[in-house]
């Protein structure tokens, strides 16, 4: 489950893009203001490691687009993090934004780091440093950050406080993906998972499919995987498979049962960055199979809710023919000429910054709760989540209906329309 280095996101984004832009028929300037971020920060954060040394990381911040309103986007803690990973998901968080209908638009960060390496100090003062080298770019009505691949809820406090103490005030508002009752939302935690099977429910309807009449198998074991499989069992379905990294190995695994996977007592197995003990797992009656066979299982549904570039032109071949939806957790996790052959064998397949995009929402509702400091009960919070996610899908699905177009087509239809309007609304264009 590692990161192809070979492989370029932005690249891929770019593609992606002017795909639709040749479809859309977008003019030239248009076209090229969208193609290419708006801003770029690239910087060193020294950190003072716990044996004395001084190291120094690499770091990001990208802002994509900001016409429909601040830009949002992750901070990502990677020993394989570039900056094209970077410009990528900025690009595709100002779709995710827009097909989704929030008023805000994309952007992403990063550091070059192995938190599994890391002591608690050390990535303390990793936030810390990023937020000084970024502190005097950022507000919450230019720029708000917030949790992404092996960073959390620690971590936005961190860098909350080194911006609260850069500006000498209050600004929960600044970062989302905070502890709840230090200004955090309830059900945050569970969005994008949660978002994600919201949305596979309305296109198990349209397919005909009764949710415990499927199964699925599962890329990842984070906690937008956990979530997801934890709904995902609520509304009927099965997981028999998860696949997650092995740290001690330097492998990926996949943890199979066939009576499925019991989400709890994986969990109770799991360190805090989605990795499943081997030996407990074993023990529990679950089969160790190699890292990619989680795409190859006899499931229904797959879910990759790892890292990008996972299902590719060469392994697309090995899906099982029984397979119907995937379900994209991660962001761009299938390559373009995988989209082609699994749309060829009749396989729906739910776009990552559509499916995916539960997480930003509660983001942009925990933004709302934290500027106006009052904080909705968790049944609400979900509630408006699912009628979100709803919408948005049920207006991509119809698109894609009246055009003819895959979902994937039609979702970036929608997104990149609605912010090349913005963009001209605003006299930018």
């Amino acid at each position: 489950m590692t990161a192809n280095r070979a492989f370029n996101a932005f690249a891929m984004a770019q593609s992606q893009f002017d795909k639709i832009a040749d479809l859309i028929g977008l003019d030239a300037g248009t076209r090229a203001y969208l193609r290419t971020p708006a801003r770029e920060r690239r910087f060193t954060i020294p950190v003072r490691m716990d044996d004395g040394r001084v190291e120094v990381f690499e770091g990001f911040r990208i802002v994509h687009n900001d016409a429909r309103g601040p830009a949002k986007g992750g901070v990502r803690f990677h020993p394989h993090e570039t900056i094209d990973t970077v410009r990528a998901i900025a690009m595709w968080m100002t779709w995710k934004c827009a097909v989704v209908d929030i008023p805000l638009g994309g952007s992403e960060g990063g550091v070059v780091c192995d938190p599994h390496h890391l002591g608690p100090r050390e990535q303390e003062a990793l936030c810390r440093g990023w937020v000084r080298q970024l502190g005097r770019e950022l507000s919450p009505e230019t720029d708000v950050p917030a949790p992404d691949v092996m960073t959390g809820p620690q971590h936005m406090l961190w860098m909350l406080d080194e911006y609260e103490t850069m500006r000498g005030g209050r600004h929960p508002g600044q970062f989302t993906g905070k502890p709840v009752g230090m200004g955090g939302s309830r059900g945050r935690l569970q969005s994008t998972g949660y978002g994600l099977v919201y949305v596979l429910r309305e296109a198990l309807k349209e397919l005909g499919l009764r949710p415990d009449a499927t199964t699925a198998s599962v890329q990842g074991f984070g906690n937008v995987a956990q979530h997801a499989i934890e709904l995902y069992g609520r509304i009927g379905g099965r997981t028999v498979a998860v696949s997650c990294w092995d740290e001690g190995r330097g492998e990926a695994v996949t943890y199979r049962r066939d009576g499925g996977v019991d989400l709890a007592e994986l969990r109770g197995m799991t360190d805090r960055y989605g990795g499943i003990d081997r030996a407990r797992a074993e023990a529990a009656g679950y089969a160790a199979l190699p890292g990619e066979a989680w795409l190859e299982q006899e499931v229904d549904i797959l879910m990759p809710c790892a890292l990008e570039n996972q299902l590719t032109a060469d392994n697309a071949g090995r899906v099982h023919p029984r397979v119907r939806l995937v379900l994209e957790g991660a962001n761009g996790p299938t390559a373009p000429e995988a989209d082609e052959l699994l749309r060829g064998r009749g396989v729906t397949v739910l776009p990552d910054f559509l499916a995916n995009a539960g997480g930003v929402t509660c983001s942009y509702f925990e933004q709302v709760q934290s500027n106006m400091n009052y904080y909705w009960e968790m049944d609400e919070v979900l509630g408006k989540l699912d009628q979100k996610m709803t919408a948005a899908y049920i207006a991509v699905a119809d698109l894609a209906r009246r055009q003819e177009l895959s979902l994937r087509d039609a979702a970036y239809v929608l997104a990149i329309n609605r912010v090349a309007s913005a963009c001209r609304d605003r006299g930018w264009l």
